[in-house]
């Protein structure tokens, strides 16, 4: 099988994505009522599908909050991949690239984690320098940034857990979701709310991953 390694910094990472009028106010004449203002739907509870951007600035601390180390090359020791779905409200979001990689102040990468994403597909890469260790779907939202203390996940972190599943190759997991443990070729889709999501049971990875 041909595997393609990431050297820092020969090796580049595509660059990361950073990421009315209004009037005096008049009173309604003497005995005239004004009209009710019309009813605005109330937007879903929950994280939104539209914030769940990554912010390089802070890699490094989150890596390490993940407890994981920041290397200087990818390792050789371990090396397979799973893929992660995110659906919001029967909404994907974006997983990004570049979740686990510190970037320098010229903007270009200078460290990297065993857990990491090359792009935008939602495989996530395990290339670590000793083999055996155990990494989690936690560790992975701890290095994107969208993991709370409280147990909650996304951007706002004001979710209810008990909203969120997991599917582990088709199978839904509802408790300890931050434990899934990452495995060869898995397919996780972390999903919020009750709108209905396609969950697929495999994901075809490329050839040679």
């Amino acid at each position: 099988m041909k595997q393609r390694w990431f050297t820092l910094p020969a090796a580049a990472l595509a660059a990361l994505a950073l990421a009315g009028c209004s009037g005096t106010p008049t009173s309604p004449a003497q005995g005239t009522t004004s009209a009710p203002a019309p009813a605005v739907p109330a937007a879903p509870a929950g994280p939104s599908a539209t914030t769940w951007g990554l912010d390089p600035a802070g890699a490094a601390g989150r890596i390490q909050a993940a407890g994981l180390p920041v290397l200087t090359a990818e390792g050789t020791a371990e090396h397979f991949h799973a893929h992660l779905d995110v659906v919001v409200h029967g909404k994907p979001v974006t997983v990004p690239g570049g979740i686990g990689v510190t970037v320098g102040p010229d903007g270009q990468p200078d460290g990297i984690s065993s857990l990491h994403t090359h792009d935008t597909s939602g495989i996530i890469h395990i290339e670590a320098p000793t083999a055996g260790q155990r990494y989690t779907l936690g560790q992975f939202l701890e290095e994107w940034g969208m993991l709370g203390g409280t147990g909650c996940f996304g951007p706002e972190c004001s979710s209810e857990a008990g909203k969120w599943t997991v599917y582990v190759n088709g199978k839904a997991k509802t408790w300890g979701l931050t434990e899934v443990v990452l495995a060869a070729h898995d397919e996780i889709a972390l999903v919020y709310g009750n709108e209905a999501a396609m969950i697929q049971p495999k994901y075809a990875f490329p050839p040679g991953l």
